[in-house]
């Protein structure tokens, strides 16, 4: 371990200091972790790199005696986190979003980022934004949507490369659900195409049934056991998988005090750059998790489209969109899908059962 002392004596062991007075900065890649210990008085003790491999990180962890670990989210802060909780430290798992400090500056290195996380550590863990990490469990039944997510965007492009190819030739396949697809496809697909593009029918089969497993087996596992999806699926357009992809990122009702907090959660809400009288109308913030709130927009397309049903939500999104233009029904479906968010959110918190027109009701009951 490299130790540093800027009194030029000798470093004291690490394991000889008190437990509780050191916090330790992780800067996570694949191949290597930079590590760097601070002391109670803010002096640098030591820095290491590190594989960013179990053995090597839990034999360096287990050296040093019970401290404050901070690293921000990534691919690996799932398992870092959890063995550095069994090597007996305390540890935060930072919002990378809200760390400016370290991403923004002009001198930026693996090396000094670990350090800057160790500083902020120290000083006010609430500037880290510590973000509560997922149940293994449930982690593991995310991982059920997320591929599934994946066999249909990969289906999406498939069908893509299908219409763009066949319409170039002078035929078009009609529009259709993506299971019929195929069966659409062959009868429109010239003869000269077929040798490039059957196999690629085939593979839209396959995934087709691929994908029909996976829905299986995740309306069995909202069923079973996750029940409470049943009180998320009480509104129109809301299925099996936007319920239990909003039940699983959130994990616990209880993180969120107020309801309209999980909009921002999700990133639909409109970022902000207000100075005196200048106050742009801007994009949303697209924060947390994308695959939620890709799944929330959808639904929402669906509630604000021919075949939603009529709901408070859908009545107030038309009446966003005001005329058909584009752009003003693009950002209707973005505020129905936090709206949406936010209802998920209460329903499920509070157990409530869902009126579609209780709003629209209440106020024509006033005006009688």
């Amino acid at each position: 371990m490299k130790k540093h002392n800027n009194n030029g004596r000798t470093a004291r062991p690490l394991w000889d200091i008190a437990p509780g007075t050191l916090t330790v900065g992780l800067d996570v890649s694949d191949h290597d972790t930079h590590a760097a210990v601070i002391g109670a008085n803010g002096e640098l003790l030591a820095e290491e790199r590190v594989r960013t491999r179990t053995p090597a990180m839990e034999s360096w962890l287990r050296r040093l005696p019970a401290s404050l670990v901070v690293l921000e989210t990534g691919t690996h802060a799932r398992w870092i986190a959890q063995l550095a909780e069994r090597c007996g430290h305390e540890v935060i798992v930072a919002n990378p979003r809200h760390l400016r400090l370290i991403y923004a500056g002009t001198n930026k290195s693996d090396r000094l980022d670990a350090i800057k996380l160790a500083r902020v550590g120290r000083l006010d863990r609430g500037l880290l934004a510590e973000v509560e990490l997922r149940k293994p469990e449930e982690h593991a039944d995310l991982a059920v949507i997320t591929a599934r997510d994946t066999l249909v965007q990969v289906r999406t492009q498939l069908i893509n490369l299908v219409r763009g190819t066949v319409k170039a030739a002078g035929a078009r396949v009609d529009v259709c659900s993506s299971p019929a697809f195929t069966g659409k496809a062959n009868q429109v697909l010239p003869a000269e195409l077929r040798p490039a593009l059957g196999p690629v029918l085939e593979q839209i089969d396959a995934l087709n049934d691929q994908i029909q497993e996976y829905d299986e087996r995740l309306e069995h596992l909202a069923r079973t056991k996750y029940p409470e999806t049943e009180l998320l699926r009480q509104i129109g357009g809301v299925g099996f998988v936007t319920a239990l992809t909003f039940r699983l990122t959130i994990g616990d009702a209880r993180r969120f005090r107020r309801s309209r907090e999980v909009g921002c959660y999700v990133g639909l809400r409109p970022k902000r750059d207000q100075s005196g009288a200048y106050d742009p109308q801007l994009g949303i913030t697209k924060a947390g998790n994308g695959l939620l709130r890709r799944t929330l927009v959808n639904a929402a397309h669906y509630i604000v489209g021919p075949f939603g049903p009529d709901c408070d939500l859908r009545r107030w999104g038309l009446a966003l969109a005001g005329r058909n233009i584009k752009a003003a029904k693009t950002r209707a479906v973005v505020a129905v899908a936090r709206k949406l968010a936010v209802l998920l959110h209460r329903l499920w918190a509070n157990g409530e059962v869902y009126e579609p027109l209780r709003n629209s009701r209440r106020r024509e009951r006033a005006v009688a």
